[in-house]
């Protein structure tokens, strides 16, 4: 092994948003069949990782509301390469959070992720892409998104990705209600319960929809057709629950410049793509007191090519 990085290293960690995520059925192991695509977003974490000598991982943030312990994403990653890589060195890592919690944007997950990648250099392991994907899927499901980022299409139930040679411009307006989060797991079973009536038997389905997917996912986003649809699932479930949902995609819907709008994964976020970054800023200055009064946080973004980077 190479000698080790005594300094310390820092990952911008983003969050995605879903622009497709079509529940395709139920499988028997437990999980549902996915078609997605998932983009990342410039609304991200920060992960800062220094080496202890200690042999321990230790997790602080400037988040609250965090659990620091070993049910977190970033300690379970670290604790799962530190086990396959057998060292005795440990790490201690600082989160600044941004992303919100329980929110359909995947902040967890990402996390996961850059603890890998950053882990994977400040440990020297060396280990490649294809290995990191797999630990990060042996975590969870969106997890593998992450290692790569940008556009991609994600199938199975997450794991299985294809990037896409797409670079959208577009501006993204982003509204949560702060005191909502949504748990994806509840989210998938109801839908499962309401929609997936029996267990996906058809191969030859599954691909259809995959294929349909790779050959007009993006024609459906190109704003030169003048009509672009997002497609979420999960969105019949959890706007008929949540109020504050329903009225977060209508006040997205009534934006001068909105090209489109929905919910991104299993909420409650919701958001509007306009022409550009600066469309979307004009659209929130003008609506900020609106959204604040009727109970949301409301974020800029822009599309990453990219996603995790140290800086």
């Amino acid at each position: 092994m190479q000698e080790l990085d005594k300094g310390k290293i820092i990952l911008k960690s983003p969050a995605k948003i879903n622009l497709h995520l079509e529940v395709i059925g139920k499988r028997d192991d437990g999980y549902h069949e996915l078609a997605m695509i998932m983009q990342n977003i410039d609304l991200s974490d920060y992960l800062e990782f220094e080496i202890n000598n200690e042999g321990l991982i230790k997790l602080e943030s400037d988040c609250n509301n965090l659990s620091l312990s070993s049910d977190n994403l970033i300690v379970k990653s670290a604790n799962l390469l530190k086990k396959i890589s057998n060292i005795d060195f440990g790490a201690n890592i600082f989160l600044r959070k941004n992303i919100p919690i329980g929110a359909g944007l995947a902040g967890g997950s990402s996390n996961a992720a850059a603890t890998l990648i950053g882990l994977n250099k400040l440990w020297n392991l060396n280990l490649d892409q294809k290995t990191l994907c797999s630990l990060a899927s042996s975590l969870g499901s969106d997890i593998p998104f992450f290692i790569n980022g940008g556009i991609q299409l994600c199938f199975g139930r997450g794991e299985i990705l294809e990037k896409l040679d797409s670079n959208f411009e577009y501006g993204v307006i982003l509204l949560k209600n702060p005191s909502l989060s949504v748990s994806t797991a509840e989210t998938y079973k109801k839908y499962s319960n309401r929609f997936c009536h029996e267990y996906l038997t058809s191969k030859e389905t599954i691909e259809n929809i995959r294929k349909n997917l790779r050959n007009n996912g993006l024609k459906r986003l190109n704003i030169d057709n003048q009509h672009m649809t997002i497609k979420n699932d999960l969105q019949l479930v959890v706007e008929n629950e949540n109020a504050s949902v329903k009225q977060a995609l209508y006040l997205l819907s009534n934006l001068k410049n909105c090209l489109t709008f929905s919910m991104s994964g299993s909420g409650p976020t919701c958001f509007a793509l306009f022409n550009d970054v600066e469309t979307a800023k004009k659209e929130l200055k003008v609506n900020y007191k609106l959204f604040k009064d009727k109970g949301y946080d409301s974020w800029v973004c822009t599309l990453l090519e990219k996603g995790i980077t140290f800086i």
